[in-house]
């Protein structure tokens, strides 16, 4: 799951980036409301949130932007501002959901997976390919009733390739779903969780294979 964090506090940002990051979540970050609609143009989000009090401005502006757009992610507003009047306003200027600061990390969890359970979001049901059964909003697998263990990364990138089981995923998206855009990536990290994956997923029985496409990709298919 990759979210968007647009939030001006960077030890607020830094600490959700790290107690998301335990909870298999990709999280992206921008300050500015400026940066935050470049950011949602140039990459797909299950779900975005949205601080009110930006240094450029009124965080619930950018909401007609990214919907004239025609951007539907879903987004949760993140706020000080909590009084009922301000949870009202937000919710009517389209917010799918309104969350007042302090929270609880797993709240915020379970409100993004309730969002993501609404219709015309990019929320999917568990994928089933070969003997392997495959939640992406949960990030859990089975195979045959049994529960594939897999470490944080090598799960991002099976769900990644799970959505679209049969299509070859470029490597671009693959790592955007792993990484965040800040982040380096050694030029053999991408392949290494494949070679990994392909091992565990053979292991288990899954009755699936990950192939190459050179020079472009992966393909998760059924063997």
């Amino acid at each position: 799951m990759r979210l968007l964090l647009v939030e001006d506090e960077k030890a607020m940002a830094d600490a959700l980036a790290d107690a998301l990051a335990r909870r298999s979540v990709v999280l992206d970050h921008a300050s500015l409301l400026e940066d935050a609609h470049e950011l949602s143009r140039q990459h797909v989000y299950e779900a975005i949130l949205l601080d009110r009090r930006l240094p450029d401005g009124e965080g619930l502006s950018l909401i007609p932007k990214l919907r004239a757009a025609g951007l539907d992610t879903p987004i949760i507003v993140l706020t000080a501002l909590n009084d009922p009047k301000d949870r009202i306003e937000g919710l009517d200027r389209g917010a799918d959901d309104y969350l007042g600061k302090p929270f609880l990390v797993d709240e915020l969890m379970a409100r993004v997976r309730a969002v993501l359970r609404r219709p015309a979001t990019l929320a999917q049901p568990e994928i089933v390919i070969g003997r392997m059964r495959v939640d992406p909003l949960h990030l859990a697998a089975v195979v045959d009733a049994r529960p594939l263990e897999l470490p944080r990364r090598e799960m991002l990138v099976l769900a990644a390739l799970a959505r679209r089981h049969g299509k070859t995923v470029m490597r671009s998206a693959l790592e955007a779903a792993v990484y965040n855009y800040e982040a380096e990536i050694q030029s053999n990290a991408l392949d290494a969780h494949i070679s990994r994956l392909r091992k565990r997923l053979h292991d288990a029985g899954a009755g699936v294979a990950i192939h190459s496409i050179r020079g472009v990709g992966y393909l998760l298919r059924e063997e």
